[in-house]
């Protein structure tokens, strides 16, 4: 094994650890009693529930990590990645469609063994305790759309990687970056018209009290909104949400029906205030910008990296070639993109924050907010009381007790 090799190596173990360590402090983290802000929110079953939900998901979290752990350690120590691009090669394709193919071929293997892991979780945990609402139709058929779309999009803009760095030197890492770029800004405009659509149904919303009150606090704080629209989130699950995506008229705020059939207008138009917070506070923009950055330096350096006979050595492949480097760049990446997730990750949580004091500063009423956000957390079975280097590792979103926390000091502030 060279230097590669062991940077990978090292890098894969230390993650399942890290990970582990972080399952373990949480579990014990978690509280028996219920934190007073709940009280009158949750009920001792319930709660208990929650807990056992925790506790069934870490532990299917575990058998998986391991299963994904000893199978990329299995493949990649039996040769398997040059036993792919042996077969591929003999197909006697161009470099290109042959990277295609090998990419391709490792991607749908993946996906086959990962997919009894997601239909157990699907059909049989989130079954239990009373989420799913996916028939085995809609299940296949997200299958088949998320196959078609990855085909139709991700078909060629792999072509277009492999073309530019396969034909323009030293400068295909800027090509690139620029192409990925353009059609990343296509995407966020064309995704909620024609894309989203595909999986699930969007409806204006029927003039009435909530469509009322939602139409008078975007006035208010200058947000042009044409409509708004409901999901059919219940197609596939009773945990309700909300989201802000896309942009100019093609910008759209939609509301899970799960959500408006358990929240009232107020604590709705609230968690509409928090999506529009997101959009004043330009969080979606540095998103995106962050996005490009990374993505940039992403492949500057992978440029550096196109065929390198030592990183070919650590994967025992007999051929160097431009299709194999992407995976195993990505690989050997791995450490510093562990780092820039936990970055983005406080960033991420910074930007709820924000978000959230936008939207009790613009309604005028946190308890609003706050109560959504509880029935949001009950609705979900939340663990309550997450260990702090969990949430540094894995939440997006600060814990909901420290939302909470926040908002009600906010509270405090504007009557004082």
């Amino acid at each position: 094994m060279n230097m590669f090799a062991w940077i990978i190596l090292v890098t894969l173990l230390f993650q399942y650890a890290l990970n582990l360590v972080s399952d373990i402090l949480n579990l014990k983290a978690m509280s028996e009693k219920i934190p007073d802000e709940f009280r009158g929110f949750y009920d001792s079953q319930e709660y208990e529930k929650s807990q056992r939900y925790t506790r069934e998901k870490t532990r299917f979290g575990f058998v998986t990590h391991t299963f994904d752990l000893a199978l990329i350690l299995g493949f990649w120590f039996l040769g398997g990645f040059n036993d792919v691009d042996g077969i591929v090669r003999n197909a006697g394709y161009s470099p290109i469609i042959t990277g295609i193919i090998y990419i391709g071929a490792l991607v749908i293997l993946n996906a086959l063994v990962s997919l009894p892991f997601q239909i157990y979780s699907t059909f049989v945990i989130e079954e239990k305790y009373g989420f799913n609402r996916t028939t085995v139709k809609t299940y296949v058929s997200d299958l088949l759309k998320g196959l078609a779309l990855a085909v139709i999009i991700g078909v060629p803009l792999l072509y277009m990687i492999l073309w530019f760095f396969e034909n323009t030197g030293s400068y295909s890492w800027l090509y690139i970056w620029v192409g990925i770029t353009l059609i990343s800004l296509l995407l966020q405009f064309i995704a909620p018209v024609w894309i989203m659509p595909l999986f699930n149904k969007f409806k204006p919303m029927e003039d009435g009290e909530l469509k009322s009150a939602i139409m008078k606090y975007a006035k208010k704080v200058s947000f042009a909104l044409k409509d708004v629209f409901v999901m059919d989130g219940s197609k596939r699950s009773s945990k309700a949400n909300a989201f802000f995506t896309g942009f100019g008229k093609n910008k759209r705020v939609a509301l899970f029906d799960t959500l408006i059939e358990k929240q009232s207008t107020d604590e709705l138009v609230s968690v509409l205030a928090h999506e529009v917070g997101h959009y004043k506070k330009k969080h979606i923009v540095k998103g995106m910008i962050t996005s490009v950055l990374h993505t940039g330096v992403l492949f500057y350096l992978m440029g550096g990296f196109i065929e390198n006979r030592d990183l070919f050595d650590a994967f025992f492949m007999e051929h160097t070639s431009i299709y194999a480097s992407l995976i195993f760049f990505t690989m050997l990446f791995s450490p510093v993109e562990m780092i820039l997730s936990m970055v983005m990750a406080v960033f991420s949580r910074k930007h709820e924050y924000e978000a959230d004091r936008y939207a009790a500063e613009t309604i005028q009423k946190p308890d609003h907010l706050i109560s959504s956000l509880k029935k949001l957390s009950v609705d979900h079975l939340s663990n309550l009381t997450p260990h702090p280097l969990y949430v540094f590792l894995h939440y997006s979103h600060p814990p909901i007790l420290s939302r909470v926390n926040a908002l009600r000091s906010i509270g405090e502030k504007s009557k004082a």
